[in-house]
């Protein structure tokens, strides 16, 4: 394949020369990034799930067109995914964008922006070309997709140029630069499978099948049992297959969820079922030592170093080395110390804190954390280079308000615990199991574990019933968490913990996504209501999509950003369920 030479194209300007006019607000991009990687780490076949981020991209940006091709060992175009058309292989692929386009930017390894394609002699090389329009002007924008300095395709854009209006390629650039990291680490994950001679992820599964369906079709893959882990709804088991998929890789993950979701439960699971399980597996919370303290901990220390270091220790680098790793909390560690961890990431190696010699380590690292990493990134608080090396990739655990029907499996598990731990008998009724069904759960399972507990222990007979809970006799300290703001007399939940809180699987707001810079939390509520997202779980699929198109004043689009969906599978779903869209 012979690639043009890098200079300067007819009609392209490089970047600096461009106006750097703002494209969007900073709360859209952090939007974008984290719906295409919920997109990414579903389970499906790499063209579908490329298809999908395209679909995601015109969700989030003005453009006319967009489209990902793939590049096979010999650089020639292998998928090219697009939001208009399905999935195409080598043949579809050079018509998607110019072959000549596709050369240059994979060998410049530049982005590469056209502000006319009419005007660019690499659009004027094949005949009739499709992204043509005539006399109106079209720019186009293309970025590499890139691991290890090696170029595995590419991701471009184009849009109809309005010359009253500044040419926004900076913004843009940015965001599609940071889609198409996200994007080289799934295409190297779903290549390492088929090398392997694994069957690559979801290749069963039908294009057009939209993700509600998939979310509530329980059985598509055999069920994945991790030990600790308990329940089998359809969040729970998505993860979990995801879980069993990434394991067996050297990949870092990074857990997100809120707090009481069991975290370090996966990460324990992750390590028991990867070649490395018969190696140790360390753990560390970052949040709960001082920095000084922290920098000894994982990097270990000679003696002599400080006051104290009365002997040579070996820090959780190296004592797991050849396993598995755990940095939970890793959001809380301050800048300085982020700027070393990147290093130890980077070129897996260290020195002891007061030492010289370069010591390297073999691990597999999972952070786990329940801050909104993207809004720290954009607040200067998160480094986004290391934000790139532990987000290879990022399993969102659901709370347990997103799969009710675990609670009793889970109740019942808990007090079978508390029965070996003080010789008791105690069983619930099924009125007590119908109570906690309807609790929200704030805590997640550690406030169920808590609720157990309590009642357990205060409990006056072998059979637990509703009336030994404390909600029941209104003591239950935690429903003061589902007091809204401004409830006269209540508590609200801090604003600074608010922050911490990482986006919602989905939003459940009427307005678009990234309306706001502000990313949306979940609000605590009373269980009983209407509105509490723990209620609104046990809807129907055709009563949720209904409810998002009203919300979205039966626009598709915007019903599509309220479901976390692609405009293409919300069409789908009103046809499946022949639901009639209303004019307003």
């Amino acid at each position: 394949m012979t690639h043009m030479p890098a200079r300067p194209v007819d009609g392209a300007e490089p970047l600096s020369a461009l106006p750097a006019g703002p494209m969007r607000q900073a709360g859209t991009q952090r939007s974008g990034i984290y719906e295409i990687s919920k997109v990414l780490t579903a389970p499906a076949r790499l063209e579908i799930t490329l298809a999908n981020v395209v679909n995601v991209l015109s969700s989030f940006l003005q453009i006319r067109c967009g489209a990902i091709v793939v590049l096979d060992a010999e650089g020639q175009p292998e998928i090219a995914a697009t939001g208009d058309i399905p999935p195409s292989s080598q043949s579809a692929a050079r018509g998607v964008i110019p072959k000549a386009v596709i050369d240059h930017i994979a060998t410049t390894g530049m982005p590469l922006i056209v502000k006319d394609v009419s005007k660019s002699e690499l659009f004027q090389a094949e005949p009739q070309p499709p992204w043509s329009s005539g006399t109106v002007p079209i720019s186009f924008i293309g970025v590499p997709v890139k691991a290890d300095n090696k170029i595995l395709g590419t991701i471009s854009i184009d849009r109809v140029r309005n010359d009253a209006a500044p040419f926004p390629a900076d913004e843009d650039v940015r965001f599609l630069t940071m889609v198409a990291n996200l994007v080289s680490r799934t295409i190297r994950l779903h290549r390492f499978l088929n090398l392997e001679g694994r069957r690559p992820i979801g290749e069963q599964e039908r294009p057009e099948k939209p993700i509600i369906a998939q979310r509530g079709a329980p059985g598509r893959h055999p069920p994945v049992k991790i030990d600790g882990i308990i329940g089998d709804s359809p969040a729970l088991q998505q993860v979990v297959e995801t879980v069993s998929v990434v394991a067996r890789t050297n990949s870092t993950v990074l857990l997100r969820g809120e707090s009481g979701t069991g975290k370090e439960f996966f990460a324990q699971a992750i390590h028991e079922l990867s070649p490395r399980k018969n190696k140790p597996f360390v753990k560390l919370n970052c949040a709960a030592l001082p920095e000084g303290v922290l920098e000894s901990e994982l990097f270990g220390h000679e003696k002599g170093a400080f006051t104290g270091a009365i002997a040579q220790r070996a820090g959780r680098f190296e004592l797991a080395n050849g396993g598995t790793l755990l940095l939970d909390e890793i959001g809380e560690i301050s800048p300085a110390f982020q700027a070393k961890l990147l290093r130890v990431l980077q070129e897996g190696e260290l020195e002891r804190v007061g030492g010289t010699k370069t010591l390297a380590v073999d691990v597999r690292l999972i952070c786990a954390t329940n801050k909104n990493l993207e809004m720290a990134v954009a607040n200067a608080e998160f480094r986004a280079d290391l934000y790139y090396r532990i987000s290879v990739v990022p399993i969102v655990l659901p709370p347990l308000r997103e799969r009710p029907g675990d609670i009793p499996r889970l109740a019942n598990a808990l007090l079978d615990r508390f029965n070996k731990e003080n010789q008791r008998e105690l069983t619930f009724s099924s009125s007590a199991i119908e109570v906690m069904s309807q609790c929200y759960f704030p805590g997640n399972v550690r406030e169920l574990e808590n609720c157990v507990r309590r009642t357990a222990t205060l409990a006056r007979s072998s059979s637990i019933v509703s009336s030994d809970f404390a909600c029941k006799n209104s003591q239950c300290l935690s429903s003061l968490l589902w007091k809204t703001d401004g409830s006269p007399g209540g508590i609200t939940v801090d604003g600074h913990a608010r922050s911490n809180v990482m986006p919602t699987s989905s939003p459940r707001s009427g307005g678009s996504i990234g309306a706001s810079d502000e990313v949306s939390s979940v609000k605590a509520c009373d269980p009983h209501g209407s509105g509490c997202p723990a209620m609104e779980s046990r809807l129907t699929q055709r009563d949720r999509l209904i409810e998002a198109m009203e919300k979205a004043g039966w626009v598709q689009a915007k019903a599509a950003r309220i479901l976390g969906l692609t405009p293409r599978q919300v069409g789908y779903a009103l046809r499946q369920h022949r639901i009639e869209v209303k004019k307003l």
